[in-house]
C-alpha cells in the first residue's frame, strides 16, 4: 500500500461518519453472509408464500417481548415430539409415550389448540394416537384419538401416510375434543353440558378450573402433554408430533396477517438489500463511466451518439415504462434491477465526459499522445485514475439511490412477490390495514432498516468527501 493509500484510508476512518459507516457495513454484511448459508435457496416461494408453511403460527401478533410492558399476552409455543420418552409392549401391541411439561401463568386461555402428524409409516394395521393433558389439579383429561387412514384397495405395504403434508387438526373446533371435554364433565361432576355450548372454545375449557362451568378462571401451574402413539409392528413410525398452544404473541418482532414470523423475513431482506445496491450502482456506474470517458475522449460522431442516448433516457419517464413491462414479463426482481441500470447511467456519463473534457488539455494526456499510447491505452492508464476517486464515491450514492428505489417500487405493489424484501413487507403492511389498525411491529421495522441502510452509504460518503476532494482534508 502507497503512501497515498494510506493517507487516504487514515483520512476516511478519521471521522465519526467513516467509522459509523464502516461498523454497520460490517454488522450488515455479517449478518447477509450468515442468511446466505443458513437459509434456502428458495425460501420466498416454500416458505415465505407458503400459507400451510404459517399454519401453525398466530395472526398478527407482536413481540414477546413487548409483555414486560402489562400486556398480558400468552406466549406462542409449537412442540415437537421426536423421541418417545417410554415404549411398553403390550400384548402384539407397541405404546410409545411422548410427554412435554410446561407452565402456564396466564391469566387468559390460549388462542387455539392444535396437533399435526408428520411422516407415518406403519406395515400391518392402522396405529392409533392419542393425546392427552395432565392439568396442575392431577387430573388427565383425553382431549383426542385418531385411528390412522386404513390401507386403500389396492394399496400394497408399507402404507405411508402423511409424507406430502402433515395432518393437520385444530383440537379448538374439533367436535371430537369436545364430547371427550363433555364426557370428563359430565363422569366427574354430574352437571349436565352439551357440545353445542363448548365447541370452537375448547381451549378454554381445557385450561380452565372445571370448579365453575362458566369456564371464566384460568388454571395456572404445570401442565404435561401426554401423547401416546400405539403400534401394531415395531417397525411402524413416525417422524413428528407437533402441538401447538396458540398464543397472542411470537417472537422478536412478531408476526403478520398471514403468520408469518417477520424477524425471519426482515433477515432475509439484508443480502436482498445489498445485492440490489451494490449490483445495481457497480453496473450502473461501471456503464456510466465507461460511455462517459469514451464520449469525452473520442468526440466527434461517438461524442454525439453517446450523448443524444443519455438526454432520451434521461428524459423518459421511469414509471409507465416499468408498469409496462412488469404487465408483459410480471414482477420480477432482475426487471426492476435491469430497469434502474438502464435509467442511472445516462446521468453519470454527461458528468464524467465534462471531466474528461478538461482532462484531455492536461500535459499528462499530451505527453501520452506524443509517445504514441493508443487511446484505450490512455483512457485506462491515465484518465481513469484521476477520475476512480469521484467514480467510488458516485458508486457509493448510487447504492441507497438504488436500495430506496426498489423499496418504493416494492411499496407500490411493483416488486417481484417470490422474494421478499423490506419494501414488500412494509407494503403489505399498509395494504392489509396494518398501519391504521396499530401493527407497529409490522411498520416500523422494515422502515428503519431501510433507512439504516440508505444512512450508512450516506455516512460513508461524507467520509469520502475529503479523499474526492482534497480542499476538504483536516489540516
Amino acid at each position: 500500500m502507497n503512501n497515498n493509500s494510506r493517507e487516504n484510508l487514515q483520512e476516511f476512518f478519521s471521522s465519526g461518519s467513516g467509522k459509523i459507516g464502516s461498523v454497520l457495513l460490517v454488522i450488515f454484511i455479517l449478518i447477509s453472509v450468515f442468511v446466505v448459508f443458513t437459509y434456502p435457496l428458495n425460501f420466498g416461494t416454500t416458505v415465505w408464500s407458503n400459507p400451510a408453511y404459517w399454519s401453525d403460527y398466530p395472526k398478527s401478533a407482536p413481540p414477546t417481548w413487548t409483555n414486560i410492558f402489562g400486556n398480558d399476552n400468552v406466549d406462542h409455543q409449537i412442540i415437537d415430539f421426536t423421541t418417545p420418552a417410554d415404549t411398553v409392549s403390550i400384548s402384539n401391541r407397541e405404546v410409545r409415550t411422548y410427554t412435554h411439561r410446561f407452565t402456564y401463568d396466564s391469566n387468559i386461555s390460549p388462542t387455539f389448540l392444535s396437533l399435526s402428524l408428520y411422516d407415518v409409516v406403519y406395515h400391518d394395521r392402522p396405529p392409533t394416537i392419542s393425546l392427552s393433558i395432565l392439568r396442575p389439579d392431577n387430573e388427565e383429561i383425553l382431549i383426542y384419538r385418531e385411528i390412522i387412514s386404513p390401507p386403500r384397495p389396492g394399496e400394497d405395504g408399507p402404507y405411508v401416510r402423511y409424507s406430502d403434508s402433515p395432518f393437520r387438526i385444530n383440537l379448538s373446533g374439533d367436535k371430537s375434543v369436545s364430547s371427550n371435554l363433555v364426557g370428563y364433565i359430565r363422569d366427574n361432576s354430574n352437571e349436565q353440558i352439551s357440545i353445542n355450548e363448548i365447541i370452537g372454545s375448547n381451549e378454554k375449557v381445557i385450561f380452565s378450573n372445571l370448579d365453575s362451568l362458566q369456564f371464566d378462571e384460568i388454571l395456572t401451574g404445570e401442565y404435561e402433554l401426554i401423547v401416546r402413539f400405539t403400534v401394531n409392528n415395531e417397525n411402524d413410525s413416525i417422524s413428528k408430533i407437533r402441538f401447538v398452544l396458540g398464543g397472542s404473541s411470537y417472537g422478536l418482532l412478531g408476526t403478520d396477517s398471514l403468520g408469518r414470523n417477520l424477524s425471519v423475513g426482515l433477515l432475509f431482506g439484508f443480502p436482498i438489500a445489498l445485492l440490489i445496491g451494490l449490483t445495481t450502482s457497480t453496473i450502473t456506474t461501471f456503464i456510466g463511466t465507461t460511455m462517459g470517458i469514451i464520449s469525452g475522449y473520442t468526440g466527434g460522431r461517438t461524442d454525439t451518439i453517446i450523448q443524444r442516448l443519455s438526454d432520451t433516457l434521461s428524459n423518459i419517464p421511469l414509471l409507465p415504462i416499468l408498469l409496462f413491462l412488469i404487465f408483459v414479463f410480471g414482477p420480477q426482481l432482475w426487471l426492476v434491477m435491469t430497469i434502474l441500470v438502464l435509467f442511472g447511467w445516462p446521468g453519470l456519463t454527461i458528468i464524467i465526459r465534462s471531466m474528461v473534457l478538461q482532462i484531455n488539455s492536461s500535459q499528462s494526456i499530451e505527453a501520452a499522445k506524443s509517445l504514441g499510447a493508443s487511446k484505450w491505452r490512455i483512457m485506462y492508464r491515465h484518465i481513469f485514475p484521476q477520475l476512480a476517486p469521484f467514480i467510488f464515491a458516485q458508486l457509493v450514492f448510487f447504492t441507497p439511490a438504488a436500495i430506496l428505489a426498489e423499496a418504493s417500487l416494492s411499496f407500490l405493489g411493483l416488486g417481484d412477490p417470490s422474494i421478499p424484501t423490506w419494501g414488500q413487507i412494509l407494503e403489505n403492511g399498509f395494504r392489509t390495514g396494518g398501519v391504521y389498525i396499530g401493527y407497529w411491529w409490522w411498520i416500523l421495522p422494515p422502515g428503519l432498516l431501510i433507512v439504516i441502510t440508505a444512512m450508512i452509504f450516506v455516512f460513508i460518503a461524507l467520509a469520502l468527501e475529503p479523499v474526492v476532494n482534497p480542499k476538504l482534508k483536516k489540516m
